[in-house]
């Protein structure tokens, strides 16, 4: 008779109903924790050697991401950087033709102010 499926303190002669559901659910409570227990000392006692393998597999998955990761972000920042570098080459280069414009405006306009 499994404590989990027969309430034996059911016809108790001096618990009222309320009082023999709380005490069976202690008892359930109470065969949780006695198999919780006996598994938490079957397994600290002996590992399960399919769960280390996987763990070992899940690790060595785990240092690939956070490799690629890293090289991404290192990528990334290169290719920022490489990009800030165009962007200020283009002005650079911009201002210059800007200037050589108005050098040759300003050319033009005296010619044909005269």
């Amino acid at each position: 008779m499994s404590v989990a499926t027969v309430n034996p303190y059911a016809n108790h002669s001096q618990l009222t109903p309320l009082e023999s559901e709380v005490l069976w659910e202690y008892a359930k409570l109470a065969d949780k924790l006695k198999r919780i227990a006996a598994l938490a000392r079957e397994t600290s006692e002996k590992p399960n050697s399919e769960l280390l393998v996987d763990l070992r597999e899940l690790e060595r998955k785990m240092k690939l991401v956070l490799t690629l990761e890293s090289r991404f972000e290192a990528e990334a920042e290169a290719a920022e950087e490489q990009d800030d570098q165009t962007v200020g080459q283009y002005h650079q280069s911009d201002a210059s033709l800007q200037q050589r414009w108005d050098d040759q405006w300003q050319g033009d306009e005296s010619t044909i102010m005269r």
